[in-house]
């Protein structure tokens, strides 16, 4: 019925403590951080197995290259024909593997720099957090210092009232005492 009779779906609140707003989000950053290391490392890792293939590739591209003039000097069309085969497959590897390499050491650079820039937000709101934390601090205590100088203002007005009432009722009391003189004046 027109979702008048839907329950509302009450929403989590936020964060009472002002600091525990600061821990979520640097615990945040700190597990982006921990992911920017690991493919910063996998990166790494990747470029070792590219240069190695890159070597092996180059290699055996090398002996291919002299089978082949050794195949072409004994005249065997067939095998010169396998091993043009053989040494263009190794080739086009090694080009992969060049632009592969290439690729990750573009990636290489990128994440360093997310992982340089990262770093410097995070020690930022590290430094923020310790502010927020100090100000807080003294917030409390110019809090508590505020509130016991709002309790002595409070019983100084309290005091105030009091003498106050006082003077009213004197007041009052002297007037019934000349009404009731002036009574007696008159009646005597």
């Amino acid at each position: 019925m027109f979702g008048f009779f839907k329950k509302r779906e009450k929403r989590p609140a936020g964060p009472t403590d002002p600091l525990e707003a600061f821990d979520a989000v640097v615990a945040s950053m700190e597990r982006q951080g921990e992911a920017l290391r690991r493919s910063a490392a996998t990166l790494l890792s990747l470029k070792a197995q590219f240069a190695r293939d890159e070597a092996k590739y180059a290699a055996q591209r090398q002996a291919l290259e002299a089978r082949l003039s050794e195949a072409a000097a004994l005249g065997d069309a067939r095998a010169e024909q396998v091993l043009r085969r053989d040494e263009f497959e190794t080739r086009r590897r090694l080009d992969e593997t060049v632009k592969a390499r290439a690729q990750a050491d573009e990636d290489a650079a990128l994440l360093s720099e997310a992982a340089r820039g990262h770093a410097e937000q995070l020690a930022q709101l590290k430094d923020e957090r310790q502010r927020a934390r100090a100000r807080l601090s003294a917030g409390v205590v110019v809090s508590e210092a505020l509130k016991s100088h709002v309790e002595e203002v409070a019983r100084v007005l309290e005091l105030d009232r009091a003498r106050d009432e006082i003077e009213r009722a004197h007041a009052l009391a002297d007037i019934y005492r000349e009404d009731a003189a002036k009574k007696r004046q008159r009646e005597g």
